[in-house]
């Protein structure tokens, strides 16, 4: 193991997430603030989830042929440019001017998030020697954990700044520490970074096996059902219908997060070693539905609203965490070492693809029917996601690769 190497990557993801997460609260809850509609909110999220998209699909040939170092590096410094350009937003422009200036760096940030998670992902894997498999399941361990503790903190701390410092002030001081970490990665990683032995051709972004496509689908799904309350939805509910303070609402979201990693962590051990396989994928898409129901039942049946979401979204998202790890289980051992990259991208394409349109869904939902529309529509994409489980392999096809599942657990 490069311990170096690992501590340089992780540094380098662990800062670019931070700033991720603190810049999700500030442009939701500022443009909440400033009266923004629902769909209007969703909008401002579209072009950070279809570039998400595009980046994952590309992200793994242009890894493959440069190595993960210079898309690391590239997604640290677009995040730079994505914050400083927000900063610049000036109050006296009109809504439609601020939306379509907010949406554009949203863009770079979208590219960005998914170059850099791509690249420290894969890194991780290239940076571990094949036959080290405790030394793998211990490095990620912490790898994982800490970095949706991180994902968790950068909500609140966006929240904290909006209330604290405002809005432009808070993305500079962002954009400048993010700075030093692009700086310091840029100096100490090592070139050859995972470049890849045979460079990948156009083919191989799309060609991949029916194992992976059908699992893809079901990550689209996944992602979907979280999305659909989790962009818009619930945060705009407990700030604007319970009335939370812009505090309350990001340490809600924040914790949702550490929870959700907490879980993601502890997979292997809830499952107890054993290599799960689509079956385990779909009995557990399966128990998701049935909570994700159960939320919009309670609140129809007059159960205190903060109940029901605090609790009921704290059992899905614990559901949830294990559903994802299962899949990033399924994805390692579905691949071959030397298209790693190549398949990972592919595989954060789908989730990409499933935050592209719960984005878009969490806002027109709420519009139309409230935060029991947004509920019911995250039912549907999980028994999709379920359905869909149901094609993949009954078996696990190396179940060695077991202690590789939290490379590739979270899709934040």
């Amino acid at each position: 193991m490069n311990i170096r190497n690992y501590i340089l990557v992780t540094g380098a993801y662990w800062g670019f997430t931070l700033t991720d997460g603190a810049l999700r609260m500030l442009v939701l809850l500022h443009f909440f603030n400033l009266g923004y509609s629902p769909v209007t909110l969703a909008f401002l999220f579209l072009l950070y989830e279809f570039f998400g998209i595009v980046t994952n699909l590309l992200g793994g040939w242009i890894a493959s042929r440069v190595g993960l170092r210079v898309t690391l590096v590239s997604g640290l410094a677009l995040q730079v440019a994505a914050l400083g350009m927000l900063a610049l937003l000036n109050p006296r422009w009109s809504e439609f001017a601020s939306v379509t200036w907010v949406m554009v760096s949203q863009a770079l940030s979208g590219i960005a998030k998914d170059l850099t998670k791509m690249s420290s992902k894969s890194a991780i894997k290239m940076l571990v020697p094949p036959d080290a498999k405790g030394t793998l399941f211990k490095w990620v361990a912490i790898l994982t954990g800490s970095k949706n503790a991180l994902k968790g903190a950068g909500y609140f701390l966006g929240s904290f700044l909006l209330a604290t410092a405002g809005f432009s002030s808070a993305l500079w001081m962002m954009a400048g520490v993010l700075a030093l970490v692009w700086l310091g990665s840029w100096a100490s990683l090592p070139r050859e970074m995972g470049k890849s032995k045979v460079k990948a051709s156009w083919s191989d972004l799309l060609s991949k096996s029916r194992e992976i496509n059908v699992l893809c689908l079901a990550r689209f799904f996944l992602f979907g059902a979280r999305d659909i309350w989790f962009v818009v939805g619930v945060p705009v509910f407990l700030r604007g219908v319970l009335g939370w303070g812009f505090p309350q609402v990001g340490a809600f979201m924040a914790f949702w997060v550490i929870g959700y990693g907490i879980v993601q962590g502890a997979a292997p051990a809830i499952l107890r070693g054993r290599a799960p396989s689509g079956v385990t994928a779909s009995v557990i898409a399966l128990i998701l539905t049935a909570v994700a129901a159960a939320i919009p039942l309670g609140l129809e049946a007059g159960i205190p609203a903060s109940v029901v979401i605090v609790g009921g979204l704290a059992i899905f998202g614990a559901v949830f965490a294990l559903n994802s790890a299962v899949h990033s289980y399924l994805i390692l051992d579905y691949t071959d070492g030397d298209k790693v990259a190549l398949n990972v991208g592919f595989y954060y394409m789908a989730n990409a693809g499933g935050r592209l349109v719960g984005c878009l869904l969490s806002g027109v939902l709420y519009q139309v029917a409230g935060l029991s529309g947004c509920l019911w529509g995250a039912f549907a994409f999980a028994l999709a996601a379920a359905i869909v489980a149901l094609k993949l392999p009954r078996e696990a096809l190396h179940a060695e690769k077991l202690a590789m599942a939290s490379v590739t657990a979270d899709g934040e």
